[in-house]
């Protein structure tokens, strides 16, 4: 049996492997390049859009935790990451282009593995993955909404700009992570109070990308506009990403006011990205502004942030614990379109569905991995039925049982029980 695997992102690349390697012919359908997206700048498979961090290595965080567990389970996205990642202290940070390379290498390296480019605007007969992302096309969205019976809900989300490394002035600029002085991860870019204020006052007088024409504008907690924090309070700034604890300029051999942390985008440095500056500000307004930050006086801007719509369906309402559509058994969805947040949470939804569809089309019963895992535990979030659905980031408050207390022992158990779920998935298929 062939399984169409619509989309070619994080999730519908992980999806298409696993089932590859596991002896289903895939056909994995990608409209980009015919067709782009507000977001998206490439052709290439698993294009990261919004940065190029994949966030926390540490286990005794969720996010590393969950990068862990997908590495006992053989992820091809947290392999790729692995193996192109840059400097980026305690985060996972990637040279995007070598690790869309390194994934379209494995995709395009299985025979069982056809490639068709093309728009995809319905369901097709037989078995289906819908991997489409937060972008998923108006023609596409269509057909979602006749098969779920629910309008799609959306919200809006912002990348951060990118500018010329060459460009950065840096006598007012140095290198430095949180609490690690020697280390060369971030460019940090330090204001004082005098000009924090400036820039703080000058934020909120800047103009907007005018939203008329959207409707519902819900932004994603986690990844708020950086004009749209700063609407809470003059502080919100200072204690959010532009927080200054852990930094000492060598300078003054103090801590800064506030600091802007730039983070590379490729090893040789020639690009760096401004970490939680997504913006909805105009194109002139992010230059005259960013430029009020010492260090990027004269900066030259390889990309602005920018605004584009995330869509999700209600999962709770209309998926069972297998990713499967409860109106429709021969259509399953994966990554971010099911209401998880982020791309290593999309990649796991991916791997999910993989294995729910194995399951399917060899007539085994699908068991859920342990609510215990991050896995099992954001998979639980996006199936089990709440009020008022919203995506959701892996948090430890996710995972079953979850103490505090005993951090340690939490992934430490998380980490047996998704080697047992992958032994388990093993035996019977």
């Amino acid at each position: 049996m062939e399984v169409n695997v619509i989309g070619a992102g994080l999730a519908g690349a992980e999806a298409a492997y696993q089932l590859a390697k596991r002896g289903i012919d895939v056909t994995l359908y990608e409209m980009r390049p015919l067709r782009t997206t507000p977001a998206h700048k490439t052709s290439d498979f698993a294009e990261l859009v919004c940065s190029n961090s994949l966030k926390s290595k540490e286990l005794t965080n969720a996010h590393g935790l969950l990068k862990e567990e997908l590495r006992l389970l053989d992820s091809l996205i947290v392999g790729a990451a692995d193996r192109t990642a840059i400097p980026g202290g305690k985060a996972l940070v990637v040279d995007r282009v070598q690790f869309s390379a390194r994934v379209a290498e494995a995709i395009l390296s299985e025979k069982r593995v056809r490639v068709i480019r093309e728009e995809v605007d319905r369901i097709f007969d037989g078995v289906n993955i819908i991997a489409t992302g937060p972008l998923t096309s108006e023609a596409l969205s269509g057909s979602i909404k006749t098969l779920t019976g629910e309008e799609n809900l959306h919200f809006f989300d912002a990348i951060s700009p990118i500018v010329d490394g060459a460009s950065i002035d840096m006598g007012h600029a140095f290198f430095g992570s949180r609490y690690m002085n020697d280390a060369d991860d971030y460019l940090n870019c330090p204001l004082t109070e005098a000009e924090y204020n400036r820039f703080y006052d000058e934020l909120l007088a800047a103009r907007r990308v005018d939203l008329r024409a959207f409707e519902d504008t819900h932004y994603f907690e986690g990844c708020l506009p950086i004009e749209v924090m700063a609407e809470r309070g003059r502080q919100t700034l200072a204690y959010g990403p532009m927080k200054p604890v852990g930094i000492v300029d060598p300078a003054t051999k103090g801590q800064p006011y506030a600091v802007v942390q730039l983070r590379r985008e490729d090893m040789a440095g020639r690009m760096y990205n401004l970490v939680g500056f997504q913006t909805k500000l105009t194109y002139p307004e992010q230059e005259r502004v960013l430029r009020l930050i010492p260090a990027l006086r004269e900066a030259v801007f390889y990309r602005y942030g920018s605004i584009h719509r995330n869509s999700f369906i209600n999962g709770p309402a209309v998926l069972t614990t297998g990713l499967q559509l409860k109106s429709n058994p021969l259509v399953f969805f994966a990554g971010q379109i099911t209401g998880v947040e982020g791309y290593v949470e999309s990649t796991a939804m991916g791997f999910v569905a993989a294995i729910s569809v194995l399951c399917f089309v060899r007539g085994k019963p699908f068991v859920p991995p342990p609510p215990e895992t991050t896995v099992g535990a954001l998979l639980s979030y996006v199936t089990t039925p709440r009020k008022d659905f919203q995506p959701m980031n892996v948090n430890f408050g996710l995972l079953a049982n979850y103490n505090k207390k005993r951090k340690q022992g939490v992934v430490d158990n998380a980490l047996a029980s998704i080697a047992a779920w992958k032994k388990q998935v093993e035996e019977t298929l």
